[in-house]
């Protein structure tokens, strides 16, 4: 199959040949918005009743039929410690199933999986930038935040552990925003600011945010304050939409992530190498940064009418990493190596996903993502040259340069139907074909399936089963050229690099969700997921960018429980989650691994590093009304059982287990004024309360880099002013 076909076309196609049946079969169109307003409304009330009704339409597009789906609504996510000013995978670690890895923005686990998390907004894919540093957008300009998880319907392609959807906060058609500064406990300052407004047809949002703070990567050593470990960060969001008729929207949307970091040390280290006759290096003195920025747009054009609602969206994202090591060559001291690392990658594709409603019973949904993704690693590597035995030969390093690129292009087609066989029972089944071509081509046909049972308006089944095909990130670092790098102290033990293969996984999932009085919901799911080439990912080097590889068989099953309480003023909620995830022969840049953690687990299941037998969210927050405005005190906690780390005997690679922990945050905000849409909002906010010194990793799993503690006790003040 040729790739490059032009998928825009393809989907256009799609929609013309169904829109005789929609014309034919689905019942009549409402109509048009602006009809239904009395003769004396003016134009703007037209304007704000279409935007609502192309809102709904383009949501009904991607529904998360027979998926376990949690939602967050903008007030929520006000009400919880840190706000408006809370990071978005902060926010995230509220979900069921959700666990942390690195602390502030960093990483999340969903289901215990690596990464596997796709972001999207306003029903179109973000492409992926590089792993490591968290989600391109902030928390802010979300009017909500979906998350689904579970047996995906065929909508849902590529990184299927969750799907992240943020509806953009656009709906507004009067002229209103807010700007605050948030800072506090390790030298953080965060000034940011929102704003929206129409001018006739055209609805304007914009934000942006500036981030300096000396915790920006998560602190190596359990101190309060982290060494050589600042960052900045620039964060802007843009969304625009233009009403073109009662049928038809156009919205063009795109953001910029730009930031530095300086690569934390640990001290006390003692350097093992000669560099250039010198010996008398610091661990703690250590120089190494580095810089990081994504961009990305997507046009979209949307129309809706006659049972037909289609969403065309072509997209670009470029994303660039640059690390520099140690000016002075103390990496080369501790380490025998050191890398200039430059990473550039460019993306370009189309999106087109359309629902067309048959009839009362049968609503079929199909569409069409193609992307290509062209990517160019340059690396200047410092090594030593060394005997047989391993020692070194001269204190002049030896440089050895390394370049690659490789383009990938990825295809992803699907239909299903949505099939409401009777006012209880909803059938959605079905079929989605995945192709991925990069050092090979690789393809799978899958079929999904949901039922949805609800035999009460209060109960709700449901029973799913999907087959996924997941294509591996785009990343270059670490193969390079092993061979020239023999004889020296960047020699890998293993010479093997096989190609990063696509994940191909059978998942099953049966949950269950039961209302109680309007106010209480419970719920509970189960899941069970065999997998191929399972994709996981190591650390770099020093390096914050993560390489990806495979484990040749997995499996991984969990067990959820959630319950949320919501009645006028108070929000209260808690989940629980039990999984486990082993796998088995590691089959991809074996170089990475030590020849004896391959032998083993050639032969054995292990856990995966990131595996977390238990993880606790909680929380709550009231609103009280006190005579000059709102106070709204809240507090959540998280609670982890413990990643996996080495086997204390060095039997077992991840055969250990971190400590238990458990963190509480705890936050006020105090509204001034009765008019929330004005208001001054004051807060403070404490991560850590009771400052528990924990390990998130302590670096010895299989995949992991340095260790990672948990946030030490901070205290933030935040200011606010909405208009």
């Amino acid at each position: 199959m040729n790739l490059k076909l032009n998928c825009g076309l393809l989907a256009f196609a799609l929609a013309t040949a169904y829109a005789p049946i929609a014309q034919a079969q689905a019942t009549p169109p409402a109509p048009a918005a602006g009809n239904n307003a009395p003769a004396n409304d003016d134009d703007s009330q037209a304007i704000v009743v279409t935007a609502r009704r192309l809102d709904a339409a383009r949501d009904s597009i991607q529904p998360s039929l027979g998926a376990n789906d949690t939602t967050l609504k903008r007030e929520t996510m006000d009400s919880m410690p840190g706000g408006a000013d809370r990071g978005l995978n902060s926010v995230l670690l509220q979900v069921p199933g959700v666990s942390q890895d690195s602390d502030g923005d960093g990483e999340i686990h969903v289901r215990n999986e690596h990464g596997n998390v796709q972001y999207r907004l306003n029903g179109v894919t973000i492409p992926e930038s590089f792993a490591g540093f968290g989600p391109l957008v902030d928390s802010r300009i979300a009017d909500s935040v979906e998350v689904i998880t579970g047996a995906l319907p065929a909508q849902y392609g590529d990184r299927t552990a969750g799907v992240v959807q943020l509806k953009t906060r656009s709906g507004g058609f009067d002229a209103d925003g807010d700007i605050g500064i948030y800072g506090g406990g390790n030298g953080m300052v965060q000034p940011s600011g929102t704003y929206r407004n129409s001018f006739g047809k055209l609805n304007v949002f914009v934000s942006a945010s500036y981030l300096k703070d000396d915790m920006g990567i998560a602190n190596p050593t359990p101190e309060r304050t982290a060494i050589h470990n600042r960052t900045e960060q620039t964060r802007a969001f843009g969304y625009l939409s233009y009403i073109l008729d009662d049928e038809d929207r156009l919205s063009l949307f795109g953001g910029s992530s730009i930031g530095s970091f300086q690569i934390p040390n640990q001290p006390g280290i003692a350097p093992k190498y000669v560099v250039s006759g010198r010996t008398n290096f610091e661990s703690a003195k250590l120089d190494q940064n580095q810089k990081q920025q994504t961009h990305f747009a997507v046009l979209a054009f949307q129309h809706s009418n006659g049972g037909l609602d289609i969403q065309m969206a072509p997209f670009m994202r470029r994303a660039h990493a640059h690390f520099l090591p140690d000016p002075s060559g103390g990496e080369l001291a501790f380490n025998g190596a050191d890398s200039d690392l430059d990473e550039t990658s460019l993306a370009l594709g189309v999106q087109s996903d359309a629902s067309l409603a048959i009839s009362h019973s049968h609503t079929v949904r199909f569409g069409v993502l193609y992307q290509n993704e062209h990517t160019e690693t340059k690396s200047i590597n410092r090594v030593f040259a060394v005997n047989a035995l391993g020692n070194q030969l001269s204190s002049i390093p030896v440089v050895i340069p390394v370049n690659q690129q490789a383009t990938a292009n990825s295809l992803g087609l699907y239909v299903q139907d949505e099939w409401k066989i009777s006012d209880k029972l909803t059938l959605n089944y079905g079929l989605r074909y995945d192709r991925f071509e990069l050092t090979k081509a690789e393809d799978q046909l899958s079929p999904r399936l949901n039922l949805v049972w609800k035999p009460s308006d209060s109960a709700t089944i449901h029973l799913g089963y999907a087959r996924n095909f997941t294509p591996p990130p785009v990343a270059l670092i670490g193969a390079g050229n092993l061979a020239a790098f023999a004889g020296t102290t960047g020699a890998a033990t293993v010479l093997t690099a096989d190609p990063v293969l696509a994940e191909r996984e059978h998942l099953f999932d049966l949950g269950a969700q039961y209302v109680i009085a309007r106010h209480l919901t419970l719920g509970v799911d189960a899941y069970y997921k065999a997998k191929r080439n399972l994709l996981d990912d190591t650390q770099f080097g020093s390096t914050q960018l993560l390489a990806p590889f495979n484990y040749a068989k997995s499996f991984s099953w969990g067990i959820e429980a959630s319950a949320s309480y919501e009645n006028g003023p108070v929000e209260a909620y808690v989940n629980v989650a039990r999984g486990d995830q082993k796998a088995k022969q590691i089959n991809s840049n074996q170089f990475f691994f030590d020849a004896g953690d391959l032998a083993y687990i050639g032969q054995n299941y292990i856990y995966t590093d990131h595996s977390q037998k238990w993880t606790v969210s909680s929380g709550a927050s009231l609103k009280i009304q006190d005579g000059i405005g709102e106070l709204q005190p809240s507090i959540e906690a998280i609670y982890g059982s413990g990643m996996r780390t080495g086997d204390p005997a060095g039997i077992v690679p991840n055969g250990g287990t971190e400590q238990p922990y458990v963190q509480i945050n705890f936050g006020i905000g105090q509204t001034i004024g009765s008019d929330k849409e004005k208001a001054l909002t004051l807060r403070i906010d404490v991560t850590n309360l009771f400052d528990k010194v924990y390990l998130v990793r302590d670096g010895s799993g299989i995949g992991a880099g340095q260790p990672q503690y948990g946030p030490r006790r901070a205290v933030f003040f935040g200011i606010r002013k909405a208009f």
